[in-house]
């Protein structure tokens, strides 16, 4: 549990660091400022890969799966890349969810960090639940590899017209019957009293809204990442900092996301495998290296093409 704790608390010492004294004055973030927090973010996630290669050489955490300390260092790196290639639909939808409301780019940040707290709870739960059910219904691997597929076939065949309406969603039509809400910006406030009654504003509107949002991805990162391991600590850390950088991600890939329209195609092809993965975990045991190495080539491979589309449609 020592490792455990430990870990939540570096967590949650960032995160008090990053509201209180990074961005303690609410303002427009950068491109240049996301992409430096978006690399620093990545780094520090490549590095405690190095971390984990060093607790699976101790007694310092359980070892369920009894992993060598490569395969659970290449196994969190995995991990780790399926759930930032996961994000990028999160990262659409967020921007989405903002421009419905009307949110303002110097507020969007505190929005984000808030949103990060309720997904630390609610991808725990996910993914102890996941796992607890997989460590005692061997049969539960089939169901969620099927999933993945599906998820997968999904998204290939969906139009493009069938976009997400925050308005429009069940979400917030419960969340006004539920609480009254004012169509209001008053500064960087979740809630605000208009004679004697405290409505909520567009702020805590978009917050609950992203906060169910990222569980109905959850329902598709958390499987996905199952397929490479049941490991409790390796599938966790691997969503924090996954879900950590998302932020910077975002306000660095906001404003081109049109950009990178083809890694739509990365991500069906990282579900299919990863489902195909888990619907033949008994008969075929791929190294650690092939998943690593296919999850890559199918990133880079998305942007590139995005890239190339980018520029000729510029040109």
């Amino acid at each position: 549990m020592i490792v455990w704790i430990s870990f939540l608390t570096a967590v949650l010492i960032f995160l008090a660091l990053d509201l209180g004294v990074f961005n303690k004055t609410p303002h427009i973030i950068s491109s240049k400022e996301a992409g430096k927090w978006t690399a620093i973010w990545v780094t520090l996630s490549f590095m405690f890969s190095g971390v984990v290669y060093w607790l699976y050489t101790t007694d310092y955490i359980a070892n369920p799966d009894i992993l060598k300390p490569a395969d659970a260092a290449i196994k969190f790196i995995t991990g780790y890349l399926i759930e930032l290639s996961l994000s990028i639909d999160n990262i659409f939808v967020i921007a989405i969810i903002f421009s419905a409301f009307k949110i303002p780019q110097k507020y969007q940040h505190r929005v984000l960090f808030w949103g990060i707290l309720g997904a630390i709870v609610f991808r725990g739960l996910m993914i102890y639940f996941g796992v607890l059910l997989i460590n005692k219904f061997s049969w539960m691997t089939y169901i969620f590899g099927g999933f993945l597929i599906y998820t997968a076939m999904k998204m290939l065949f969906s139009g493009e017209d069938e976009k997400f309406e925050p308005k429009k969603s069940f979400i917030y039509k419960t969340l006004k019957k539920v609480i009254p809400i004012s169509n209001h910006i008053d500064g960087e406030h979740f809630f605000v009293k208009r004679r004697h009654i405290t409505a909520a504003t567009p702020l805590f509107v978009a917050l609950i809204v992203i906060e169910v949002m990222d569980v109905v991805f959850a329902i598709d990162s958390v499987p996905a990442i199952l397929a490479i391991t049941s490991d409790p600590f390796l599938v966790f850390s691997s969503n924090i900092f996954a879900i950590l950088g998302l932020r910077s991600m975002y306000f660095f890939l906001a404003h081109m996301l049109d950009k990178f329209a083809h890694l739509e195609y990365s991500l069906i092809a990282i579900l299919t495998f990863v489902g195909i993965k888990m619907l033949l975990h008994d008969y075929i045991k791929l190294p650690e290296w092939v998943s690593l190495a296919f999850i890559a080539v199918s990133l880079i491979a998305g942007i590139i093409a995005s890239l190339r589309k980018s520029n000729k449609e510029f040109v």
